[in-house]
């Protein structure tokens, strides 16, 4: 049985992975960009200031809310948290280990146009959001497919049936991606660090996991909220350390990168890694695994926010794929690419690296540096990593099966979800990777349509955005596709606009009063 789901995978992964999806999903990102007048680059100062900038100045970004919806700073942490997991490890191990160095040059290119594509995705997701019976924001690539490309001429049935194929696909990768794979790289991490049988990890982890997906999308944010910073800047001190132990050797780690992109020889004459295809393949793979760009996967809790403009809640998607590529797989790469791990020259793994697994060069890395205690913080920053994963994840799970059988089914679903954390815990680690790999592109693919078509709509609202915001140009705001809730949403950022402008008068009064008493 295992060994025909092997190969059904395989002969499916071949074709969703294959070089012309790949083309597609690298096209998307270059449109995107270009429609958009490189938006990552040409606006860097604005998006960082109103993203990771206004966790500290806006008290709109961090407030929680009285609704069901949850707010913009845990919107981006449960995003995050499903963002932030294996890949970031494990992944980029895979990508090195087979691809060489030169994996990583392709992973921050996918990474660099991928920004755009995920900013897209945000705003097709806020533009096209309903309220579910709940009385909760619902939205996702299943809605701007069926609300968006079905509205096009002859298009309702396409659109239709894409968003059923994408709710199914993200159902099912809700289990591969966001549970099965997260959950064998911790229970086996834990195994090799510490010595607990697999088992015992994944009965624990399946309690832990049933305790706060149960409760729905509120506990999961009030949880990511706290554990994703943590884990995230504890993770990026451990690196920046070995990092800094090996500066001497970062010069030549770039050099080997660059060259290993485009299968250059070293000065040795030797070609730095596995050939400028397999580089590209396995960077941007494990790029998409890592970030999600493309997979239209993080805009359904995006869409779940309190935010009223569409292009804000893009520029918080912008923000996740730099964090998370940019940012954290940058670090790790650099990490075992410092630690000896790799024989620069070559791209090829050497002594005690080349007998171990690939998932386990991060431990080595640590390991040969910090000894058993490097070990062990690396078995902990994947099981935070992997275990916020799975709570992202099994949201996106729930809003595909609020698409697909209503809201009464989603309480099943999260049920079945905790279930499968055991499974998770038993299964083959390389089956468990396959899966997602395949459940990933599957994903992408009707995904991707919905974006190409909908790019129009994309850079209406951005020039929209920046005409009023940037320009101080008096134009209607573009809030929504939907004429009942671009009112509602116009009356809310009236109100908050009014509150904005009463805290600041307020400040200013208590300020000159503070001057004039001084």
């Amino acid at each position: 049985m295992i060994e025909m789901i092997t190969n059904v995978n395989s002969a499916v992964n071949n074709v969703v992975w294959g070089w012309p999806a790949l083309i597609l999903l690298g096209f998307t990102g270059v449109l995107m960009t270009s429609m958009t007048g490189f938006f990552q680059l040409s606006h860097l100062g604005h998006w960082l200031k109103n993203t990771i900038g206004s966790i500290f100045s806006d008290r709109n970004i961090t407030r929680h809310t009285e609704d069901r919806s949850i707010s913009q700073f845990q919107s981006l942490c449960t995003a995050l948290a499903a963002t932030v997991g294996t890949g970031n490890i494990v992944g980029v191990a895979g990508a090195i280990a087979v691809g060489g160095p030169g994996a990583v040059f392709w992973m921050w290119l996918i990474a660099f146009f991928g920004m755009m594509t995920n900013y897209s995705e945000n705003v097709l997701g806020i533009l096209y959001r309903r309220k579910n019976s709940k009385d909760e924001w619902a939205g996702g690539a299943m809605y701007y497919l069926k609300d968006g490309l079905g509205e096009r001429k002859g298009c309702k049935k396409l659109g239709a049936g894409l968003a059923v194929l994408f709710s199914c696909f993200c159902l099912l990768a809700s289990f591969g991606i966001g549970n099965m794979s997260q959950v064998n790289s911790m229970v086996s991490n834990v195994y090799t660090a510490f010595g607990i049988p697999k088992l015992a990890t994944g009965i624990f982890l399946f309690v832990a996991v049933s305790l706060v997906v149960i409760g729905g999308l509120k506990r999961i944010a009030a949880i990511t909220e706290k554990v994703v910073p943590f884990m995230v800047l504890l993770y990026l001190l451990g690196t920046l350390v070995i990092i800094g132990m090996n500066i001497s050797t970062i010069p030549a780690v770039f050099v080997s990168i660059f060259k290993g992109a485009f299968a250059m020889k070293s000065v040795g004459g030797g070609i730095v890694g596995s050939g400028i295809a397999l580089a590209m393949k396995m960077g941007m793979k494990r790029g998409v695994f890592s970030n999600e760009a493309g997979l239209g996967s993080s805009v359904m809790v995006h869409s779940s926010s309190n935010v009223k403009e569409p292009v804000r809640q893009g520029m918080w998607g912008i923000f996740e794929v730099f964090a998370d590529t940019i940012i954290v797989c940058t670090l790790t790469a650099l990490t075992i690419l410092s630690s000896g791990a790799l024989d620069l020259t070559t791209g090829q793994l050497t002594g005690e690296a080349a007998a171990i697994e690939s998932s386990a060069l991060v431990s080595y890395a640590f390991g040969n540096h910090f000894g058993f205690l490097g070990s062990a913080f690396v078995a902990v920053a994947i099981l935070l990593f992997a275990y916020s994963t799975v709570l992202g994840w099994s949201h996106y799970g729930a809003t595909a099966c609020e698409y697909l059988f209503g809201t009464g089914a989603t309480k099943i679903y999260r049920m079945v979800f905790a279930v499968v954390v055991l499974a998770g815990s038993v299964m083959k680690a390389q089956l468990a990777w396959d899966i997602s790999d395949t459940f990933n592109g599957l994903m992408m693919l009707p995904n991707l349509i919905g974006v190409i078509t909908l790019s129009p709509v994309v850079m209406r609202c951005t020039k929209n955005y920046v005409a009023r915001n940037l320009h101080g140009k008096d134009v209607e705001p573009m809030l929504s596709m939907f004429p009942e809730i671009q009112k509602m949403q116009e009356e809310a950022l009236k109100e908050e606009l009014r509150e904005d402008a009463d805290a600041a008068a307020k400040a200013y009064g208590e300020a000159s009063d503070s001057v004039v008493k001084g």
